[in-house]
C-alpha cells in the first residue's frame, strides 16, 4: 500500500508542476499588476499628478520584481516555495501569502468537508432509498431533485437565499462567521449554534450540489447491481430484501462511487468558494477575487495552486480507497 501511495505522489509532482506553470501565465496574461492598482489609488484617492503617481508605480514595480520577464517572477515564486516554503508576499493585504492562506484555508476546507460528509451520507441513502423503488414517487421525487441539484447554479441559489434573508427577513449578519458578541468569545454551545446560524446557507447549497451527483451515481449503480446474477442468486437463498440489498448490492455499487469522490471533494470545495463569495465570508472565494482584480499575482496563484492540488489528493484518495475495498485494484497496482 506505501508503494501505491508513492507511486501516485510521484506522478502527481510533474502534474502539479504544470498546473503551477499554466496557472502563473494565465494570471500575468491580462494587461497592469499592482504597480498600476497603487498608481490609481494615488491619482483617484491621493490627489496625485498621473508623473507623480506613475513614478510611484515604477519604484514600487522595481523593488518588488514586478518589472522583471514573466520567466525570471515565475522563478522566482516556486524557488521560494521549493527552498524556503515561502509563497510570496501579498502587496494588497501587506503580509506573506502564507499568513494569507493560513487565515482562509483551514475555514474554507472546514466548511468543505462537512459540505463533503454530507453530502455523501445523504446522497448515497437518497440514492440507495430511490435505487430500491425504481418508478416510484419516491424515485421520482428524489430525481427531481437530483436534477435540480446538477443544473440550477450555485451561485444563482446563493443570489435568491442572499434576497430572502436580507430583503424579506431583514437579516443584516451577512459576511461574517459570528454576530459581534461571539467575535473574541471562546467556544460553547451558544458560539456553535451562531456558527451555524451564519454559514448554513453556505452549507445548504453546497451539500445540496454534492448530494445531487452522489444520488444520481448510487441510484444508477445500485440498479446495475440488483441485476446481476449473484445478487439474484442471494435472493434464491431466500436471504431478505434488506439483507440482499445492504450485504451483497451496496458494498458492490460503491466501487464507482468511491472513484467518483476524487471529483466530488474538489466540487464541494469550489461550491463553497462560489457561494462564499456571493455571502462574502472570509475565506478562498473573497481573497481571490480580490487578489485578481488589483492584479497581487502571488496570492491568486497560491490559492489556484491549492485548489489544483486538492483535485490530485482527492484523486489519491479515492485510489487509496478503491485499492482498501476492491483487491483487483491492489492486484493491478502491485500492492502487497
Amino acid at each position: 500500500m506505501l508503494r501505491f501511495l508513492l507511486m501516485r505522489i510521484a506522478s502527481a509532482i510533474p502534474v502539479l508542476f504544470i498546473l503551477s506553470v499554466v496557472t502563473f501565465a494565465i494570471i500575468k496574461a491580462p494587461p497592469g499588476d499592482y504597480a498600476d492598482y497603487i498608481r490609481s489609488q494615488l491619482m483617484n484617492q491621493g490627489g496625485a499628478s498621473f508623473a507623480q503617481a506613475d513614478e510611484q508605480a515604477q519604484i514600487y514595480r522595481r523593488e518588488h520584481g514586478l518589472d522583471k520577464p514573466l520567466v525570471v517572477q515565475y522563478v522566482n515564486w516556486v524557488g521560494g516555495i521549493v527552498t524556503r516554503g515561502d509563497f510570496g508576499y501579498s502587496m494588497f493585504y501587506n503580509k506573506p501569502v502564507a499568513d494569507v492562506v493560513g487565515e482562509r484555508l483551514p475555514r474554507t476546507l472546514a466548511l468543505a468537508l462537512v459540505c463533503h460528509i454530507l453530502a455523501s451520507i445523504l446522497g448515497i441513502g437518497f440514492g440507495i432509498w430511490a435505487a430500491t423503488r425504481q418508478y416510484s414517487w419516491i424515485d421520482t421525487l428524489l430525481s427531481g431533485i437530483s436534477f435540480l441539484g446538477m443544473t440550477v447554479p450555485r451561485f444563482l441559489m446563493a443570489l435568491i437565499i442572499v434576497y430572502i434573508l436580507v430583503f424579506q427577513l431583514n437579516v443584516s449578519e451577512i459576511g461574517s462567521f459570528f454576530s459581534p458578541q461571539y467575535g473574541g468569545a471562546p467556544w460553547s454551545w451558544a458560539k456553535f449554534v451562531d456558527l451555524v446560524k451564519h454559514v448554513w446557507p453556505v452549507v445548504a447549497i453546497a451539500t445540496f450540489g454534492g448530494l445531487a451527483y452522489n444520488m444520481r451515481v448510487m441510484r444508477g449503480n445500485l440498479l446495475d447491481t440488483l441485476n446481476a446474477q449473484y445478487v439474484e442468486t442471494a435472493r434464491a437463498k431466500g436471504l431478505s430484501g434488506a439483507a440482499v440489498v445492504m450485504r451483497h448490492a451496496v458494498p458492490n455499487a460503491l466501487h464507482p462511487l468511491v472513484m467518483y469522490q476524487g471529483v466530488v471533494l474538489p466540487y464541494m470545495l469550489t461550491g463553497e468558494i462560489e457561494t462564499a463569495i456571493i455571502f462574502t465570508l472570509p475565506t478562498v472565494g473573497p481573497a481571490i477575487v480580490g487578489s485578481m482584480a488589483v492584479g497581487d499575482v502571488y496570492v491568486t496563484a497560491t490559492f489556484m495552486m491549492v485548489l489544483s492540488a486538492t483535485l490530485i489528493i482527492g484523486n489519491i484518495i479515492a485510489d487509496m480507497l478503491l485499492a482498501l475495498l476492491d483487491p483487483r485494484v491492489r492486484q493491478q497496482g502491485g500492492i502487497h
